[in-house]
């Protein structure tokens, strides 16, 4: 856990582009000194690219890294009191274990007073490192690992998780103020992979230094981490304690990616109460308005089997499988048109009719990330507009040149398997299960992200051609914005135990640009996409709350 409240690192608005494209977007996060924090997200979603950042091995495009208050943005890695371990190790093979660890040593110089120098200037002193030291610092090293009788052993003698240990002592022996991981376990099988796991956290509880740790394996970041942060395309989703991430998920993506989820599109009724499954629920939540469209999120150990005619029994549901797991049985239910995942210590037969429920504190309910494609764009021609890089046919008849915004539904977006068929061309990045269909998120080629409710489950990274009929592409004429009129805020995720971090965001980046935007009348670009001076009041309440 962490030792105090003190900030050691802030990455603040970081963004990392290669030629286009964007691996971190405007990335904000503050780590506290003896924290263990864990960058977490599915591959190319830029937690190895912060990492590196981090450590001084990428520079970022615009932002800044703080460390001990100190900008070290454009400070050298060798400079920086951070050691990085990475998958690989990258142990020498014609070294023995303590060689390895004592390598950076010996390359060290360390300060030794100051002398004047003739013309009367203080010229500051090094040294090396002494071999009596090294010996010293290397089989402390190797004991804090539990490797302190291997120093004399070749490295490729050495199992798997004896070789992480050499290059974690050969990180620490250096003394940093953060160890850096980079996917540290990923080489080894899932036993030692488990066994490292706890290792790694009583190392952490026992050195007292800052760990931040990068990996794609979920289990691995709750077992281990003070708090996780997760990310997606460049993007911090949601920053948190494993507890809170795993019981109160920002949106659909972070639930379906941690642990095992249903998530089924309803609506918000009223306060405390929410529709789903053609049934209305007790909830916990308010303040979204009326009939509002939503996300619930209903973690399978939270749904409770009952029999049908049981006074608890909210939804009646039939069996569609059941299937045993050890300690449990995995049981999915069709209730309402929806697939629904419980678990539950009895069997049941396939085709059986059970009752079930839920406590109104275990719906977790989330507000849509959209809930309708929106592009501000122009028109190519009559009954032409340009979507994406691509021409759409339209039923509007304004001319050529004219701003327009056209809205799209998600059910009127067709995917198909050959590229070649479709007016654009897209990447699927994601694809999320919601009960009776899959929400799929494509990606164009100039970067736009198209919602598809589709009832295909297709792959990340399928390329797929977009098409949508002329009759359900809504034009709306809008007015031209004046691209040096618009303020762009960056997307920031703040975790409510940061407070200081909470209040720098309010203070220097929401409030006063907002502020600045309602006074010159002024469009806003907010999370990648543009608000109209008209709605500002309203965004500005929501940031207040």
């Amino acid at each position: 856990m962490a030792t105090n409240n003190e900030i050691i690192i802030q990455v603040k608005n970081v963004t990392k582009a290669y030629g286009n494209k964007e691996a971190v977007k405007n990335a904000s996060l503050v780590i506290k000194r003896g924290e263990f924090v864990t960058l977490l997200g599915p591959s190319g979603c830029g937690k190895t690219t912060t990492l590196r950042m981090i450590a001084g091995f990428e520079m970022p495009t615009s932002g800044r890294i703080i460390f001990n208050g100190e900008d070290i943005t454009e400070t050298p890695p060798h400079l920086r009191k951070v050691n990085t371990v990475f998958q690989k190790y990258a142990l020498f093979p014609h070294l023995n274990v303590f060689n390895n660890v004592a390598f950076g040593l010996k390359l060290k110089v360390i300060p030794n007073g100051t002398k004047v120098n003739k013309k009367g200037e203080t010229i500051e002193l090094f040294r090396k490192y002494t071999k009596a030291e090294i010996k010293e610092k290397v089989n402390a090293a190797l004991k804090m690992v539990d490797l302190e009788d291997y120093g004399h052993r070749n490295v490729s003698s050495l199992s798997g998780g004896q070789q992480q240990r050499v290059a974690i002592a050969r990180a620490l022996v250096n003394e940093p103020e953060v160890l850096l991981l980079d996917e540290p376990l990923g080489a080894l099988d899932l036993k030692m992979r488990k066994d490292m796991q706890m290792e790694l956290k009583e190392m952490h509880k026992t050195l007292g230094i800052t760990f931040i740790y990068v990996t794609h394996d979920q289990e691995e970041a709750l077992t281990m981490s003070d708090k996780i942060v997760i990310m997606r395309d460049g993007v911090i989703q949601q920053i948190a304690s494993p507890e809170k991430i795993y019981d109160e998920p920002a949106n659909a993506f972070v639930a379906d990616f941690i642990g095992e989820s249903t998530i089924l599109s309803g609506t918000m009724i009223e306060d405390f109460k929410v529709e789903f499954c053609d049934t209305v629920f007790e909830c916990v939540d308010k303040g979204f308005k009326r009939n509002e469209p939503i996300d619930v999120i209903i973690r399978p150990e939270d749904l409770k089997i009952k029999k049908p005619d049981d006074k608890k029994t909210i939804l009646t549901a039939e069996v569609l499988s059941c299937v045993f797991k050890g300690d449990h049985y995995q049981v999915t239910v069709l209730a309402g048109g929806n697939e629904i995942i419980a678990h539950d210590t009895a069997s049941y037969e396939v085709g059986e009719t059970v009752g079930l429920y839920i406590k109104p504190f275990d719906l977790h309910i989330m507000r849509k990330a959209r809930i309708i494609n929106e592009i501000d764009t122009e028109m190519a021609d009559e009954g032409l507009v340009y979507i994406s890089g691509g021409q759409f046919e339209c039923n509007s008849t304004l001319p050529a040149g004219t701003p327009v915004k056209v809205s799209v539904d998600f059910d009127d977006v067709e995917i198909t398997d050959d590229e070649e068929d479709g007016v654009i061309s897209a990447t699927v990045v994601s694809s999320i299960y919601k009960g009776s269909y899959y929400q799929c998120i494509v990606r164009t080629d100039d970067h736009y992200d198209f919602f598809v409710d589709t009832d295909d489950d297709w792959l990340k990274g399928d390329r797929v051609g977009i098409k949508i009929a002329k009759d359900k592409i809504i034009v709306e004429e809008r007015e031209a914005i004046d691209e040096e009129e618009v303020i762009e805020i960056p997307t920031v995720v703040v975790d409510e135990v940061d407070p200081e971090l909470s209040e720098q965001l309010a203070e220097e980046i929401k409030t006063e640009v907002i502020e600045q935007a309602i006074e010159e009348d002024l469009a806003v670009v907010y999370c990648g996409e543009v608000i109209e001076t008209e709605d500002l009041e309203e965004l500005k309440e929501e940031e207040q709350e």
